[in-house]
């Protein structure tokens, strides 16, 4: 057997018909040809995640987001390959504490926005050992029931 040698499958589906010409495509006894245009479901995978191991979930677990829709219970989708710029909902560490925050960094200054009065902002003045941004909120799951 030769290097160049490749053997492909017999059938190769019926795509190569449009959607007109299906009746009269030879389907062989390898499923109905509408099968290939049968749609499929929706997986979510595909949808919400662009980066596999570099993304996790969360489950949010305050309300100092519910400005920006993220409401206590809601699952985060965070991606921590994305680049971290102004105006992103983030993960960040704050002494061993998990927050979720808009960041702002204005000239050298960088505040952690919570989008609810109740909590304050917080000024960093430098990232630090005790601080550091673990990732990007790229999606929030909320459940309606």
């Amino acid at each position: 057997m030769g290097e160049n040698e490749w053997y492909g499958a017999a059938y190769k589906g019926s795509k190569q018909y449009d959607q007109w010409e299906v009746p009269t495509a030879n389907a062989t006894g390898f499923g109905a040809a509408a099968d290939d245009y049968m749609e499929r479901g929706i997986d979510l995978n595909e949808q919400l995640i662009s980066n596999k191991p570099a993304t996790f979930f969360f489950r949010m677990n305050s309300d100092a987001m519910m400005g920006a829709g993220i409401f206590n219970g809601d699952t985060l989708i965070v991606d921590r390959s994305i680049k971290l710029t102004d105006g992103k909902i983030i993960i960040a560490i704050l002494d061993g504490d998990l927050l979720v925050r808009r960041f702002h960094k204005k000239m050298q200054q960088v505040i952690l926005v919570a989008e609810n009065s109740k909590y304050a902002d917080i000024p960093m003045t430098g990232f630090s050992e005790r601080t550091h941004v673990w990732g990007v909120v790229t999606y929030s799951i909320h459940a309606t029931i």
